[in-house]
């Protein structure tokens, strides 16, 4: 008896290491119309200058995986920990072409593209994987709200922000599909799991 079970054990262990990630949901105020037809919430349209002092619009990240944040260059508490993160992705993924970074300033009076162009230079990214992008303040903070991001301005903040360090995963049809901590490793590793499975899923 004993060695049956023994085996059946084994049997429910293997079968579970074996099962597939389950799809990652699609974050968000999800709604239904009266007709019963499902909306799912996208990011919004935006155009904004990156480091290049280049136009960058949400038409151009449709058809890409993308892994957003929002920073500011100046930041003396979370920014460079979740920057040593997002560094750990881009080499991670560096043979993905469909994956883009995409960090976002909280702080455009001081964020102009010449700094964000030197921020990512010190970096050493390649500007074609890994934009950075200002524009307007209240378009940035709002924006914020569909990267399911925390970003408020608060003269007691370090550095007069107070934002969350999250890391958000888009999909290529602009939908937020899963986000972490960017300022702890271990989500980060489980991040990268849910990274992969939508690269292996075809971005969707």
């Amino acid at each position: 008896m004993r060695y049956f079970f023994i085996i059946a054990l084994a049997a429910v262990l293997i079968t579970s290491g074996c099962q597939e990630k389950k799809p990652l949901p699609i974050i968000g105020n999800i709604e239904t119309t009266a007709t019963g037809d499902t909306i799912y919430p996208v990011i919004r349209d935006f155009s904004f200058i990156n480091q290049d002092s280049q136009v960058v619009t949400n038409k151009d990240l449709l058809g890409k995986v993308t892994i957003a944040d929002f920073f500011f260059t100046s930041c003396p508490s979370i920014c460079p920990i979740v920057k040593k993160q997002e560094l750990r992705l881009y080499d991670r993924f560096d043979n993905y072409p469909d994956l883009m970074l995409v960090s976002f300033t909280i702080d455009p009076k001081r964020d102009t593209p010449e700094r964000l162009h030197l921020y990512a230079q010190n970096l050493e990214v390649d500007p074609k994987r890994w934009v950075f992008l200002t524009g307007p303040k209240d378009e940035l903070h709002a924006i914020s709200k569909d990267y399911v991001s925390i970003v408020l301005e608060d003269p007691d903040a370090p550095g007069g922000f107070d934002h969350s360090g999250r890391l958000i995963l888009v999909d290529k049809n602009a939908h937020v599909r899963s986000f972490c901590n960017g300022t702890d490793p271990k989500e980060v590793d489980r991040f990268m799991e849910d990274v992969q499975w939508l690269l292996d899923n075809g971005g969707e």
